[in-house]
């Protein structure tokens, strides 16, 4: 999206760093950990921001095969926190993390005015049994890969602990919402994740390798491009409301992969629903559904439907929150079908949707009535630009 230059991958073991870096056809490289640090000694030069932060993440290859070492970490975390840029003088901040990163991290607070800046780690000498003693801390950091796809819904602090927080960013980009993000969402504090950072570092290495400027707000229009690509859209509703029907179609519209969450479960269990249900109870059923539902939510790009009492379980919400966004499927009660699900005839489909109906106007972030499974398919394209 920035270059037509070719990008590969290169997989280093540390011990042959010295002998590729020294033996390559490259004009230039991006730096990811572990190496961010140990490339420094391979610079015979460095950008005042290098030299500033202590790694690079940047390497130009010179015309005499020298290297030219920046960090364009430092511009990435700087649009990141653009938003409270004004804010943060005379503001303590606890970055969570020692890693190359947390020094880029700590650069960008110092310039901007940060009172105090404490970086904590799990061995050093302020680390996780002492956070409490920063718990005055107004702007939170994590730099850690704690929460990162695969291990979505770990969270390495909770943020009740902080009462004067003013921002957190977590540097993490998938899931798109890490649990930290959620929870500041949850507590109504301002905070933004890594995807922006991730693509301005892009950008801005671009600019070196190619010599050539990138407007700033290419980087803002990828970014929106990227979380709209690989975001989930999960659909919630009544049973018999035609979930999995409009998914479908969803799925052909879009050539998004489609997902049934009852599908899944009775794939892994091995019994239809109406089965387990009898043979094991509810409350089996759904921690059975949240496992499944955990699993897909994980993953980006899909069209998931899912079972008309997934928002019964209240822990599922921030499941299908942390990478996607929750349409609502609306239907006249009178049209929905009751064959075959036995807790909508077991409790009667008005006293289920009164039940139910404030949870998923509460979890949506839209709603599409479906009178037409292909007319209510095509309103969700139009609605989210898909």
């Amino acid at each position: 999206m920035l270059g037509d230059y070719a990008y590969d991958l290169c997989e280093i073991s540390p011990e042959n760093l010295s002998d590729f870096l020294a033996h390559n056809d490259y004009d230039g490289f991006n730096v990811t950990i572990p190496y961010k640090k140990m490339v420094l000694s391979h610079c015979d030069e460095l950008s005042e921001k290098a030299k500033q932060v202590g790694s690079v993440n940047t390497l130009i290859k010179k015309q005499n095969g020298s290297y030219y070492g920046d960090n364009t970490d430092h511009d990435g975390f700087s649009l990141m926190i653009s938003s409270i840029k004004d804010n943060v003088a005379g503001k303590k901040a606890v970055i969570l993390g020692s890693g190359g990163v947390s020094s880029t991290v700590k650069s960008v607070l110092k310039d901007l005015g940060a009172k105090e800046i404490i970086t904590v780690s799990r061995t050093g000498t302020e680390n996780y049994n002492n956070l409490y003693l920063h718990s005055d801390a107004q702007i939170i950091v994590n730099t850690t890969p704690v929460g990162v796809y695969p291990n979505n819904g770990d969270s390495p602090i909770n943020l009740e602990f902080f009462p004067y927080r003013v921002f957190v960013a977590d540097l993490i980009y998938n899931p798109a919402r890490t649990a930290l993000i959620l929870q500041a969402e949850k507590l109504d504090i301002p905070h933004a994740s890594g995807l922006l950072m991730l693509v301005e570092q892009a950008r801005a290495s671009s600019e070196l390798f190619t010599e050539k400027k990138i407007p700033l707000e290419r980087s803002i229009e990828i970014a929106n491009m990227i979380a709209k690509e690989t975001q989930n859209i999960v659909l919630i509703g009544m049973p018999g409301s035609g979930k999995s029907s409009v998914g479908k179609l969803l799925s052909e519209l879009t050539g998004r992969p489609f997902v049934d969450i009852d599908g899944e479960i009775v794939k892994k269990l091995g019994r239809v629903i109406p089965k387990i249900l009898m043979e094991r109870g509810e409350e089996y059923f759904r921690k059975k559904e949240s496992e499944v539902l955990s699993e897909f939510c994980k993953e980006s790009g899909l069209i998931i439907a899912t079972g008309g009492g997934v928002v019964v379980t209240p822990e599922n919400k921030e499941i299908m929150r942390q990478n996607s966004l929750v349409v609502y499927i609306k239907r006249d009660l009178k049209e929905l079908a009751t064959i075959g699900r036995p807790i909508s005839i077991a409790n009667g489909v008005e006293e289920l949707y009164e039940m139910r109906a404030p949870f998923y106007e509460s979890w949506q972030d839209i709603s599409v009535e479906n009178s037409d499974p292909h007319l209510a398919a095509q309103k969700i394209v139009e609605e989210l630009n898909l």
